[in-house]
């Protein structure tokens, strides 16, 4: 083992790694790293897996792929390995878990400390291999704070595109709910909004405030503690006023939307893309293939509320239960339905409903719902990469591109679920898991 991989190694046996820095996205460790590759998937857009490859890796980025295993000084030995790049999540919320003590912990924690929780499952979501993440959803101050601590290098976790806080009505879905009148007022956001004129104010709050991407709730949702459906929420000149100040603005655009109707006026308002996306039919199919939008299905988040609702240990409210029970079931199927329909998919997990480290678990539900593995590990990277607009960032290894990359011990082609048990990851030139 070399130097670095053994450095990396006793770094993550003793703990210390929780202190290792991240590197930064545009600076990485000075000289040459080559990084011997038994199979290399460098681009799933191909499907092609070659062998016995060396990756040459120069600061935070790859530079050269060169054939058979070459390479004097810093080596790291890959040879028994499948190596792909680091994975994207698409929908994630590192600054908090679903808990029995979650209701509690939005009024007692501070922002400070939110931020501090969201280090602890970027880190853990990073040693999953997920290099890449899109935060949709948290506090400003958190979520913007620490996206920028880990691009900065001072806490180890994924490449963070965040929303902030969500534009919602007053008292919808992403609005404080089930609490004292006073409570309420007081955490309310700046985002909630009502009227187009005053959504277009919060879109533009947003994206001051720092939101590299605008996060939207256009219908109801699961885990509102309020008894309003998974209809649509906003009106339509609502919808349309938030995507044109979005898109004047610089930013896409993506709605947290399960009930149909307010999936078809997002898409038909122009947006950008669909999160959950429970009950689409046929016309929303048509809307997503028309202009190309990405539906983020976040299989595990729909598995996830289910099983809670329906099990002994239940922790969430009668309205949360309710609607846990009705829309959970249903995303299999509309996943089925919107692969067979031809929509591009992009990975995403919604984690922080479900457990941070577990985000691969949602590769086995895609390929239940109708994806092969291969179309699968495509969403993950190229496809989420293309979905974030961030295909000259992640998504693939190829030379000028950021050394973003994993590796499992098994073939994630015939077996999706060896994504589970990643073994090696290094971002942006950075060793932070070595097994």
């Amino acid at each position: 083992m070399t130097r670095l991989l053994a450095a990396a190694a006793v770094l993550l046996a003793t703990g210390a790694a929780a202190q290792t820095p991240a590197a930064a996205p545009d600076s990485g460790p000075g000289g040459t790293v080559f990084v011997q590759v038994g199979r290399l998937l460098a681009d799933p857009e191909t499907g092609v897996v070659q062998r016995s490859k060396t990756l040459v890796i120069r600061g935070n980025q790859v530079v050269e792929v060169r054939d058979g295993f070459v390479g004097e000084g810093e080596i790291v030995d890959l040879r028994d390995s499948f190596v792909l790049p680091g994975l994207i999540d698409s929908h994630v919320h590192l600054t908090s878990q679903q808990n029995p003590n979650g209701r509690l912990e939005e009024v007692t924690q501070s922002n400070a400390e939110q931020a501090f929780v969201g280090a602890r499952y970027a880190r853990r979501t990073l040693m999953a291999g997920f290099t890449t993440v899109a935060d949709l959803g948290g506090t400003n101050e958190s979520v913007f704070a620490l996206r920028d601590a880990i691009r900065r290098g001072d806490v180890p976790g994924p490449r963070v595109i965040a929303a902030g806080s969500s534009v919602s009505i007053h008292g919808g879905h992403g609005d404080i709910n089930g609490y004292r009148e006073d409570v309420m007022h007081l955490l309310s956001s700046e985002s909630v909004c009502s009227g187009p004129e005053d959504c277009m104010r919060a879109v533009r709050t947003q994206v001051r405030a720092g939101a590299d991407i605008i996060k939207i709730t256009a219908t109801g949702g699961v885990l509102s503690n309020t008894a309003a459906g998974l209809g649509q929420q906003f009106s339509d000149a609502e919808l349309a006023a938030i995507i044109d100040a979005g898109h004047r603005m610089g930013r896409q655009v993506t709605a947290h939307a399960h009930g149909v109707d307010g999936i078809n006026s997002f898409l038909r308002a122009g947006g950008d893309s669909i999160e959950h996306g429970t009950y689409l039919d046929d016309e929303s199919i048509r809307l997503f293939r028309r202009e190309g939008t990405y539906l983020v299905p976040t299989l595990l988040a729909g598995d996830y509320v289910a099983r809670i609702a329906s099990g002994a240990d239940n922790f969430f409210t009668p309205a949360q239960t309710a609607k846990a029970l009705e829309a959970g079931p249903k995303m299999l199927d509309m996943a089925r339905r919107a692969h067979e329909g031809g929509v591009r998919i992009a990975f995403g997990t919604d984690s922080g409903v479900s457990a941070h480290g577990d985000n691969a678990q949602e590769f086995a539900l895609l390929v239940r719902a109708g994806m092969t593995p291969l179309e699968a590990v495509q969403a993950a990277t190229v496809g989420a990469a293309a979905h974030l607009r961030i295909e000259g960032e992640a998504g693939r290894i190829a030379p000028g591109l950021p050394a973003d990359l994993i590796a499992v011990a098994g073939d994630p082609l015939a077996d999706v679920t060896e994504l589970e048990r990643v073994r090696f990851v290094m971002k942006g030139g950075v060793v932070y898991r070595a097994e």
